[in-house]
């Protein structure tokens, strides 16, 4: 037996155990008729950043988004996310897909920033302002001039830092921002007890604000922001909501492979309007 095909085995022992031990609700079925096969993303490497929510290690759930979006749309996942990751972690994954798979790699989808809310980091700006002197219709003159933030001490200076550098290594590829979805009450433990989205965190910001700060960021860089927390229609505050989420008593934060079959299907339409990248080669 090949190395690879025993890997597979493995892979999928490990997560059948973990399906077993955890009473996941089992992957959803992808009918035929579901699926966008001929469309420009057929086929396209795409890139994965994020948290939990896109951790290859299936946090809640026994399928992710991507997984589901393999199917959907025939894409490959390069998969980045990380348990617990915020912006700065998206940073270190972003130049890990660099040093790893070079430009062999059509489009970046970033799912991040539930965790930035959750550790209270201060929202910041994107900009420094100054007065500069330059050339204005053949005369010199001092005008107001902004300057990017790259910090990983802000939300916004953490996002700049990220975009700055991938629109500097990957022009030619498609980049994507993911807003968090809404957030409900989870405890991992008893120093891990997450209250939900009606709370505001330890800085007094909601998660609206850091959901406002993507959407803004994707004017500022020019990079497509798709609004899973406006369009998935995943609200963990209803109860009859619960169906979507992992653990009704202890995780109403992580969807279940129902509410990652909804972000997927949520996804599939909306990348059907945008270019999977834009090299003509």
């Amino acid at each position: 037996m090949k190395k690879k095909h025993l890997m597979a085995i493995v892979l999928v022992g490990i997560f059948s155990t973990n399906l077993i031990a955890q009473e996941l609700l089992p992957k959803i079925k992808i009918e035929k008729q579901e699926k966008t096969l001929q469309s420009q993303w057929k086929g396209k490497r795409i890139a994965f950043l994020g948290d939990s929510m896109t951790d290859p290690r299936r946090v809640g759930t026994s399928c992710i988004y991507w997984e589901y979006l393999s199917e959907l749309l025939g894409i490959v996942p390069v998969v980045y996310g990380q348990n617990g990751h915020q912006w700065n972690g998206i940073y270190n994954q972003a130049k890990k897909l660099n040093t790893e798979k070079g430009d062999a790699i059509d489009a970046i989808l970033i799912f991040a920033g539930t965790n930035d809310y959750n550790d209270a980091l201060p929202i910041g700006e994107f900009f420094s302002f100054s007065k500069r002197t330059t050339n204005s219709d053949g005369k010199e003159v001092e005008l107001n001039y902004r300057t990017p933030l790259m910090n990983d001490s802000t939300f916004c200076g953490r996002i700049n830092k990220v975009l700055s550098f991938l629109k500097e290594t990957y022009p030619q590829q498609q980049i994507i921002l993911l807003t968090p979805i809404h957030r409900g009450y989870a405890k991992f433990g008893k120093d891990n007890v997450q209250p939900d989205e009606n709370f505001a965190n330890r800085a007094g910001l909601f998660i609206d604000d850091y959901i406002e700060t993507i959407r803004k960021a994707g004017s500022v860089w020019s990079v497509p922001v798709i609004d899973l927390y406006s369009l998935s229609g995943l609200f963990p505050l209803s109860d009859n909501q619960l169906q979507y989420f992992a653990k009704k008593e202890t995780d109403r934060l992580h969807p279940n492979a129902s509410g990652h079959y909804r972000i997927a299907k949520t996804l599939q339409y909306q990348l059907l309007a945008l270019p999977s990248g834009f090299s003509n080669k």
